[in-house]
């Protein structure tokens, strides 16, 4: 018994160390070694400062930035209270929501008539999503060339230019990102 009590004692140690230690210390090795930015959060840095991750949706509240999707993570892009809204697509709230949000735009916005992209007006599955549609970036670029009183022809090369494919080419629709696509935008916008 007592042979027992000792073995399963060393076991737990050589595996705690084992598994607890040297194999996380050589998997964060590996990813430093092999994928610098992604293992370090794929930071965006501008004026030497980090400003935030191309992984994680930001809130722009000005008409002169691109907006990303709606976030249901608890203030808006919260990562703790990363989620969606579990509303299912028969939600009268989640119906209200949105109807209210579009004609919310539209008051504000009056160049995006018609059927706007649901992307503009649902929230992802994690709340966090940095990335949007390109019929969503292509519409919102008529309010940014105002806005910032840029052309249209701009605003929309810009989109063009940020376009990021499938993920391994078949994964996915081709989208763009938000904080990346706004800190060009700031390189083209007119200083005051």
């Amino acid at each position: 018994m007592t042979k027992t009590i000792i073995t399963s004692i060393l076991m737990t140690v050589v595996l705690t160390v084992l598994v607890g230690i040297i194999y996380p210390l050589a998997m964060t090795g590996v990813a430093q070694l092999c994928f610098p930015k992604q293992a370090n959060g794929s930071l965006i840095e501008h004026n030497g400062k980090i400003i935030g991750s191309s992984l994680i949706g930001q809130s722009f509240s000005s008409p002169k930035f691109f907006h990303g999707r709606p976030s249901a993570a608890g203030t808006g892009y919260d990562g703790m209270a990363s989620g969606g809204s579990n509303l299912g697509p028969t939600s009268k709230a989640l119906m209200d929501r949105i109807t209210h949000d579009r004609d919310s735009l539209q008051k504000v916005y009056p160049e995006l008539t018609g059927m706007l992209p649901s992307d503009m007006l649902t929230t992802s599955a994690s709340g966090l999503d940095p990335d949007i549609s390109i019929a969503n970036a292509m519409l919102q670029a008529r309010v940014i060339a105002r806005t910032n009183t840029l052309s249209l022809d701009i605003v929309e090369s810009l989109v063009q230019k940020h376009i990021q494919g499938r993920d391994l080419g078949f994964l996915g629709e081709p989208h763009v990102n938000v904080l990346e696509l706004n800190l060009d935008l700031l390189n083209h916008v007119p200083k005051p």
